[in-house]
Formats: structure tokens, sequence, C-alpha cells
């Protein structure tokens, strides 16, 4: 065991990509427990890590996703949340904030979200007076509800990774925290509204915002294609996911007729360039999870953190303030990967609901796309809005405290998230 975390830290700390950190990590731990005979295993393992039937929807999901930005879905939504919102004092930012929710929805992954909405709205905010730091601080902060809103591609990585809990389970399981982020943000940009002045964006009427909602109900639609398939049991996620990258073909085709051929392959391009990540950190997981396992890291985790603090409350709180530290060092996935086969078990034995845990951790870790020095959302958003990272992360505070707090209430009680699961047993 000793080897596996010397090398783990050792390539860590020079900058080794995370998938080959995994790998040469699992490799040590091979060779220290059984010499040049296990090495063999470590092909096996990475085959086995992405070689599973539902693996097959991420780079669906990636692709209708790809697909909804293409076709000028974004631009929709946020002409029917200003028709909705105009008249509220920092509609803009409450705009920013509800879109992302809608676009949470169609995509299910953070920086799809930001490049997407942020390219609209950050100018649009700056022009209304809005400080280009705030602009990408609420932008990159609501991005972050795309991984917990279903579909999300990290729940579906989840699932592969540790498969005694449903993916079924997990969307199901993240629709009442994505919501309750989305509701902590609009309360935290109420604040800021009110604290600073911002502006209306102008009048509004239920007949307008009808007009600017009939267009995007189409595209709408795609969400409850999947979700109702694979909740009322219609279909797999991986057949909710087909279907859905090629609904979505259609609409952007012959509906909205904003999908030119050339789009739809520079959608692929992108897909197969994200998917080709996602299946290398998967293979790489799969090496160290196994290394895990039969080491008893797992277990002595366990023990650790029992160690600590016999109180739940104390552990669970601990652990999210371990995961939320982890996220300063590596994006979401790579996190994931990494702590899930070392923690998930530990937090079972000492008596934790594994769902509940399961949706902890992915918002906690989540929280690692706007924690610097990562934070590739806020980056990404600070870079688009045209100004420094470091006033980004200022601005952000507000937000981020919003999720803490979310993040606390989720910890504390569980029954929040597990009772509509519990409706589809």
């Amino acid at each position: 065991m000793t080897s596996a975390i010397v090398v783990f830290f050792l390539l860590l700390l020079i900058g080794t990509p995370i998938a080959l950190v995994m790998v040469m990590s699992g490799l040590g731990g091979a060779m220290q427990l059984g010499g040049v005979n296990f090495l063999g295993i470590i092909a096996d393992r990475m085959l086995s890590g992405v070689s599973g039937y539902l693996l097959m929807a991420v780079p669906y999901f990636i692709f209708t996703a790809e697909l909804m930005n293409q076709a000028g879905l974004t631009e929709r939504l946020i002409a029917f949340n200003n028709a909705l919102l105009g008249r509220v004092r920092g509609a803009l930012s409450h705009v920013n904030i509800m879109v992302s929710l809608f676009f949470s929805g169609l995509t299910g992954a953070a920086i799809t979200d930001t490049v997407a909405v942020g390219k609209i709205m950050i100018p649009a905010m700056k022009r209304q007076g809005y400080t280009p730091a705030y602009s990408a601080a609420v932008t990159a902060c609501s991005s972050i509800i795309g991984p917990i809103i279903p579909p999300s591609v990290v729940m579906v990585v989840y699932a592969s990774i540790l498969p005694n809990i449903s993916v079924l389970e997990l969307f199901a399981a993240g629709i009442v925290p994505g919501f309750l982020m989305t509701a902590a943000l609009l309360v935290a940009s109420g604040f800021m509204a009110w604290w600073f002045r911002f502006p209306r964006h102008g009048d509004s009427s239920l007949k307008a915002a009808a007009r600017a909602f009939l267009p995007t109900v189409p595209a709408l639609l795609v969400p409850f294609i999947i979700l109702g398939g694979i909740l009322g049991g219609l279909s797999t996620v991986t057949e909710a996911s087909a279907f859905a990258a090629v609904y979505t073909i259609l609409l952007g085709l012959f509906l909205y007729r904003s999908l030119t051929w050339k789009k739809l392959w520079q959608s692929l391009v992108t897909t197969v360039q994200f998917s080709g990540v996602v299946f290398f950190l998967l293979a790489a997981s799969t090496v160290l999870g196994w290394f895990v396992t039969r080491s008893g890291i797992a277990r002595d985790a366990a023990s650790m953190i029992a160690a600590v603090s016999d109180d739940p409350t104390m552990q669970i709180l601990l652990v999210n303030l371990l995961l939320i530290l982890l996220g300063m060092v590596l994006d979401v996935l790579p996190a994931l990967v990494v702590v899930a086969p070392v923690l998930v078990p530990a937090m079972i034995q000492l008596g934790f609901d594994p769902l509940h845990f399961a949706i902890v951790m992915i918002l906690a870790l989540n929280l690692a796309n706007i924690t610097p020095p990562v934070g590739m959302t806020l980056m990404t958003a600070s870079q688009i809005a045209g100004v420094a990272y470091e006033k980004a992360i200022a601005a952000s505070v507000p937000f981020y405290l919003s999720h803490l707090a979310v993040i606390v209430i989720i910890s504390l009680w569980p029954g929040l998230i597990l009772w509509l699961p519990a409706l589809f047993d």
C-alpha cells in the first residue's frame, strides 16, 4: 500500500495527468501485492472499466448537449426568462440562474452550461451595468447545477464505478438538491440585486412570456423524454439517451432549422474528444479501485473517520470538508473516480445510506468547478467576461456560501432526497 500512495502523491505533485497517476499508482500497488504476476490484471481491469453497457449513455448525453448548443436553444431560453422576470430588480442575474436550471436538464455538464450561457449572458449583463466579475461569478456558480439535475454525466460515471447504486436512483435523488441549489442561488442573487441596486431589464407580461416560451417547448421535452422513459420503466438509460440525441437532431434540422451539417459534424468531434477523456479516466480509475479493494484502504478509512468522531453528523461534515479540499486540486470527475472507491464503502460501513452519501459526495465534489485554484467553470467564465480570475473568485463568495448551505442541509436531512427515489421502488 505504501508504494502506491508514494507514487500517487509524487506524480500528482509534479503535474502528471490524473489518469496516468491512477494507472501508475495501481501498477505500484499491484507490484507490492503480488509482484510481476499481478501486472496482467491491470489491462483486464482497464478493459472492464469501460465495457459496461450503461457507459454507452455517456457519449449520447454529451452529443445531445452539443447539439442543443449548436441549435441555438440557449437564446430561446434566455428570451423566455427575460420576458418572465424582466420587471424584477437584478433580472439578468436571476435569468442567468434560471437558464442554467433549464439547461442543466438538457446537458448534465457544468462546463457546457458555462460556455453556452456565458457567451450570451455575460456580454448582455455587462451592457446592463453588471460588473464583469459578478457576471462571471453568477454564470459559473449557476452552471454547477448541471451535474446535479438529471440527466447527469457525473451520475452515470458514479453508477458505473459503484454498481450498488442504480443510475435511476441517482437521477431521482438529484432532482430535489438541484432545485434547492437553484433556490439558494436566487436568494443570493436577490440579496446582491438589492444591495448593489442592480437594474431591471424592462417591462414584461404573461403574454410576452408565453410568446417567448412556445418556441422552447419542443426542446424542453428532451429531459422529459429521457427521465420519463427511464423513471417510467419504458427504456434503459442508454436507450433514452440515444433517442434524445436523435430527437435533438430532428429538431435542429427540421423544426428550428438552425443545425447545419457543419455544426452537426462539430458536435460529433466535440463528443468524441470529451468522451475519450471520460473513458480514459474510467479505465484508469478501475485500476486504482481494484487496488483499493484488495489492499483494505476503504476499511482503514472507515476506522480513521470513526476514530476522529463517533457522531454521524460530525463524520459526514468532516468528509464533506475533505471532499471540498480535494476539489481544490482535482476536477470533479477525476476526484470522483479517485475517492469514491475508498470513501463509499467506508461510509456505508459506518452506517450511512449509500444513496444519500452518493448525492452528498457528488454535491461536495461539484464545488470543484468553482473552487480555486482549479475551478474550471469559474475560470472559463472569467475568460469570457475578460476579467481577472481573482476578481471572479471574490465575486463568487455569496453564491459559494449558498452552495455550502445546500450541502449542509442535504447532509443532515437525508429524507429530503430519499423520499423521491422511494416512489420508484
